[in-house]
C-alpha cells in the first residue's frame, strides 16, 4: 500500500488525470486546435516598459454542455514579463481578433473603455464558439530570454470545476 501511495505522490496532476490542487478535474471540452495554437505569435521590436495585448485562443466549447469559463492564465510566464491584468472582450465590440497588439498601436482597441466581460464568468454554449475572447495584458520589465507559453482555462460544467491548458505562445524580443 505505502508504494502505491508514493507512486501516485510523484505524478502530477496533469499526468495522473486526477484534475489540480484546487480539486478540478482535468477537462477536455475546450477544442485545442486553431489558430492561437498552430504557432508563436510576437514582435522583434518590443521595448522595455511597453504594454502588448496577447489574445488567448478563443473558447470553442466541443462538449454537449454549457460550459462557465471562471479563470484564465498563463502558465509560463518568463522573467522580463508581467502579467498586468487579464480581460475578457467581445470580438465585435473589439473589431476582430487582435493576436497580439501594442497598447497605443493605430489598430489596437482602446481596451479601457470597452465591457470586460471577465468580471464574471462567461457562458460558452454546447458545441458552439465563444463571441467572447480573452487576453492578457502584458508589460515589458527586461529583455525576456523565452516565450509566454499555455494558456490554462479553468471552468465549470454540470456543478464540476475543471481545468485545461492549451497550447498558446507568445514572443516578444525586445529590438537591439
Amino acid at each position: 500500500m505505502l508504494l502505491a501511495v508514493l507512486a501516485l505522490a510523484g505524478c502530477s496532476p496533469q499526468e495522473s488525470g486526477s484534475g489540480n490542487e484546487d480539486g478540478a478535474e482535468v477537462g477536455t471540452a475546450l477544442a485545442t486546435e486553431g489558430t492561437q495554437s498552430s504557432g508563436v505569435v510576437g514582435t522583434e521590436s518590443a521595448k522595455v516598459g511597453q504594454v502588448w495585448y496577447f489574445a488567448l485562443p478563443v473558447p470553442y466549447n466541443t462538449s454537449s454542455q454549457a460550459i462557465e469559463i471562471t479563470e484564465v492564465a498563463l502558465k509560463r510566464v518568463p522573467a522580463g514579463i508581467k502579467v498586468l491584468e487579464y480581460g475578457a472582450y467581445h470580438l465585435g465590440d473589439a473589431g476582430g481578433l487582435p493576436l497580439l497588439a501594442d497598447d497605443g498601436g493605430p489598430h489596437t482597441p482602446d481596451f479601457g473603455k470597452l465591457k470586460n466581460y471577465g468580471l464574471k464568468p462567461v457562458k460558452v454554449k454546447a458545441g458552439e464558439e465563444s463571441d467572447i475572447f480573452y487576453l492578457a495584458k502584458l508589460k515589458i520589465t527586461a529583455p525576456p530570454k523565452e516565450t509566454a507559453r499555455w494558456c490554462r482555462f479553468d471552468y465549470r460544467q454540470g456543478g464540476q470545476a475543471y481545468s485545461q491548458t492549451m497550447d498558446c505562445e507568445v514572443e516578444l524580443k525586445v529590438a537591439k
